[in-house]
């Protein structure tokens, strides 16, 4: 693992699936009476949060906690950040307290990169988010989400997603997520596929590393998985489609369109989800859609992400620690 997790276009192959077999490690950890490992005890993690957010917040504190990490949330909001304080000196003063790793999320695409590469802490960096850019456990968690379901937990181990065709739907635009996604995905060899109106596709679209189509009901019947993106209306500044109940009509999932998915395709949501207008309450509670493993399998990914980081090369879940389990 290199020293930062910044980007899913970082990561080569080896390196996702390394981080997805690790996650499979600590997902069975999740199943036991006592769901802790002290691999991180004595490390401090920080949430440096300039973003509202409660599943990745939750999550992050989540595996760190489940790692025997000690955790400092930040919050940008009652902080010294709202008088004025740079980034620069936010961060000297965690690197101050000794913070192993920091965990950031920031509405300024770049500002991970900027803390990773400025000198200002020593500790690792991990990106739970930055503006428009990118979202990489975001993107391993949807991996080992379609892993699980259309390969299996246990034939999945040392395998990518070669073949598997992969839809991403919506607001492409503004989407984090689906930028990471066409990264990683392709780097584990699925072809992906962008479907959205053409005023949320991003400018440059045509040198990523995927297909892009407007019509949503042509690509459904050879979907493996359908991944909903949330039309993020905190970002537009401007009208992006005539209606919402237009967008609906031409890019929602409703249970029609699901029946035109093949039976063993799913479907994903990275969440909080507007029911009703990228995807219908029939389609979010269907045993397909797989929206609330997926909050689950942050935890799991996450704390793979921790492990590989601060902890080293030795397996993550040590024959003492099972034993200490069973007694």
């Amino acid at each position: 693992m290199k020293r930062h997790l910044i980007s899913a276009a970082d990561l080569s192959r080896d390196d996702a699936v390394l981080i997805l077999d690790t996650a499979e490690e600590m997902a069975r950890v999740a199943d036991r009476p006592i769901k802790k490992l002290p691999t991180l005890r004595g490390r401090t993690v920080v949430n440096l949060f300039f973003e509202d957010s409660t599943r990745t917040r939750i999550s992050f504190e989540a595996a760190a906690k489940r790692l025997s990490a000690d955790v400092i949330n930040f919050s940008a909001k009652g902080s010294s950040v709202s008088k004025g304080e740079s980034l620069k000196d936010t961060a000297l003063t965690l690197e101050a307290m000794g913070a192993d790793a920091v965990v950031i999320r920031h509405h300024a695409s770049g500002a991970p990169y900027r803390l990773a590469n400025s000198g200002w802490i020593d500790g690792a960096v991990v990106n739970a988010g930055d503006g428009t850019h990118e979202h990489p456990t975001q993107a391993l968690l949807d991996a080992f989400t379609m892993r699980r379901r259309l390969v299996g937990p246990d034939a999945g181990l040392g395998r990518d997603l070669a073949g598997r065709r992969i839809t991403i739907v919506g607001d492409v635009l503004h989407s984090r997520v689906a930028r990471s996604n066409v990264h990683l995905l392709t780097t584990l060899g699925a072809e992906v596929t962008l479907v959205a109106p053409p005023t949320l596709v991003p400018v440059g679209v045509e040198t990523w590393p995927c297909e892009v189509s407007y019509d949503l009901d042509r690509v459904l019947p050879k979907s493996d998985a359908v991944m909903m993106l949330r039309v993020q209306r905190e970002r537009m500044s401007a009208a992006f489609f005539p209606t919402e109940r237009e967008y609906a009509r031409r890019y929602g999932l409703d249970g029609d369109r699901m029946a035109k998915m093949p039976e063993h395709a799913i479907v994903m949501h990275p969440g909080p989800m507007n029911r009703g207008m990228e995807i219908t309450a029939e389609v979010a509670d269907s045993a397909r859609c797989t929206a609330v493993e997926q909050v689950a399998n942050g935890v799991s990914i996450r704390m793979a992400a921790l492990y590989l980081l601060l902890g080293g090369s030795e397996p993550a879940v040590t024959h003492n620690a099972r034993t200490e389990e069973n007694k």
